[in-house]
């Protein structure tokens, strides 16, 4: 029963990261039909930073936790216009590799300027554990799912609600569309890959102070949540969430009942069968191509 409740924590608390990083993706193929594979390096870039701001210039976190999402955030804006406009424009597909490179070139840039000793993200929700039902449980570990789902609500609410979110839903719907209405399809498509890259920051501030905060640390997270958004189907924000949290249960029971080096042949077993049975993923429908 121990084993059962700590497997469920933490595969919740891992999906809800996936699904998190993954919303990312979702994001920019929605508007875009883009996506940015840098996007592990982004959570690397959330951690480091919001280490850089709180350790070594002592910001509180309430300052330095929105100072290096935003910075990813820039970080995004960056990666659109220099990695994947020169190609889109073009029609090419070369900003596949491009963002690839960028991601590589930012974990090498941090590796030289941040180093390659892992450090400890201090915070107050991972000092003492709490039992639940005979398991340790950090206040930490609660706060990830509450968080995660709090920022997709948050998303949700933007888009819905707000004249700027309403235009990118507009992008999203319609792109030719959209820009007969007046819409900067443009800068909805930038704004896209800020608010992917401000997610994948987030997620990696979240799960800093429960891991070691070094140069790669993101590339694991951004290729698991790349499978996760395809498990979704890429066709809505609730379809990639669920699967990550699908995601992270399995791979939370592959590691608690059969041990850690089972955990990749498992898990990416039964991703391939699941896209072999549903090319579309667990959530998506087939594209219907119009003649």
């Amino acid at each position: 029963m121990t084993l059962l409740i700590a497997a469920l924590i933490t595969g919740i608390g891992l999906g809800s990261m996936y699904g998190l990083i993954a919303l990312g993706f979702q994001i920019t193929y929605s508007v875009s039909s883009k996506v940015n594979f840098a996007q592990g390096s982004m959570v690397m870039l959330g951690a480091v930073l919001g280490f850089v701001f709180c350790e070594r210039y002592g910001f509180p976190v309430i300052v330095g936790y929105p100072l290096a999402i935003l910075c990813c955030g820039l970080a995004g804006i960056l990666v659109e216009f220099f990695l994947v406009r020169p190609f889109a424009v073009r029609n090419s597909e070369a900003w596949l590799m491009a963002t690839v490179a960028g991601g590589i070139l930012l974990d090498n840039a941090v590796l030289f300027t941040f180093g390659n000793e892992p450090r400890t993200l201090p915070s107050a929700l991972v000092g003492e554990s709490w039992n639940i039902f005979g398991t340790g449980v950090y206040p930490q570990q609660i706060l990830i799912p509450i968080a995660a789902i709090a920022v997709a609500l948050a998303l949700h609410a933007l888009f819905r609600h707000t004249r700027q979110g309403r235009a990118l839903l507009a992008v999203v719907q319609n792109l030719q569309a959209a820009k007969l209405m007046g819409i900067n399809t443009t800068v909805m498509v930038t704004g896209s890959f800020a608010i992917s890259s401000m997610l994948a920051g987030c997620a990696g501030l979240l799960i800093a102070p429960l891991f070691s905060v070094h140069s790669d640390m993101g590339t694991l997270f951004g290729l698991k949540a790349f499978a996760v958004a395809i498990l979704g189907g890429m066709t809505s924000a609730y379809s990639v969430m669920l699967a990550g949290f699908i995601y992270g249960l399995v791979e939370a029971g592959v590691t608690t009942y059969l041990g850690s080096s089972y955990t990749f042949i498992v898990v990416f077993a039964l991703v391939i069968a699941v896209l072999t049975i549903k090319p579309s993923g667990l959530f998506g429908r087939a594209a219907i191509k119009k003649v």
